[in-house]
């Protein structure tokens, strides 16, 4: 598995879930891996475990919402490592309420966290992803960037619909450039997210596979996304659902 060789990858909420599992398994795959969240301790445990395991990695302190933290992140991965060929987009928040009990401070933040901060990041690093000839974006929309769910959550679900269509449109202009932006669209995957306390049967019986996912499910399809083997697609969603979508 050396899929990666001599890329550098940047991943948001790389200390748990999808995020840590992403950056694991790019390690893996021979690329420099850049961690980034606002979990420090667990953000550094990250970086620690990809350099045991032979590879290289660096932990950056990002609050992904806020766009100086952008731009002090990108200029360390410029300085440490002199550019960067992959992004994930993957750090979001999700709320459970129904519309009539969203407040417009948490639809806010929602959509802060988890759109927004595509936009930043994908802005802040565009100078660096044009100039390595082959960079890779991976947005981590969901199936609910698709569909209406089970009716809550709509701060959430605009939020991974925005992802979704502004993944196309960065996708048609930077295909000139040689650059691929495609998102990856997971249904019910176990990570903190998710929570210890959800009645997980609902999300079994409405998953046609029968079972929930695994965050190392989604990293590979992101893993996938990243490289070589990929070549040709660019503004693609590729659904990690267990073919919820399918119904």
């Amino acid at each position: 598995m050396a899929r990666l060789n001599g890329k550098t990858a940047l991943v948001t909420g790389g200390a748990s879930g999808i995020g840590k599992q992403t950056a694991l398994r790019m390690g893996l795959e021979g690329a420099t891996v850049v961690v980034a969240d606002v979990q420090d301790a667990l953000g550094l445990e990250v970086a620690t475990e990809i350099e045991k395991n032979g590879g290289r990695s660096l932990y950056v302190h990002l609050d992904v919402a806020d766009e100086a933290n952008w731009a002090q992140a990108v200029a360390t991965v410029e300085e440490e490592f002199r550019g960067l060929d992959i992004l994930v987009n993957n750090a979001g928040i999700d709320h459970k309420e129904i519309l009539e009990d969203t407040s417009l401070a948490t639809y806010q933040r929602v959509i802060a966290v988890t759109q927004t901060s595509v936009f930043l990041g994908t802005k802040a690093a565009a100078a660096l992803l044009k100039a390595s000839g082959s960079g890779s974006v991976i947005n981590v929309s969901s199936i609910f960037g698709t569909s209406g769910g089970f009716g809550s959550s709509p701060a959430y679900h605009t939020a991974k619909g925005g992802v979704r269509t502004l993944t196309k449109n960065i996708a048609i202009e930077w295909a000139p450039l040689g650059v691929r932006v495609n998102s990856v669209h997971p249904g019910f995957i176990v990570t903190p997210l998710m929570g210890d306390d959800l009645d997980r049967t609902p999300l079994i019986e409405t998953t046609p596979l029968g079972r929930l996912g695994e965050p190392e499910e989604v990293a590979a399809a992101i893993v996938f996304l990243a490289s070589d083997d990929a070549s040709f697609i660019t503004g693609s969603e590729l659904y990690v659902d267990g073919g919820y979508l399918a119904r």
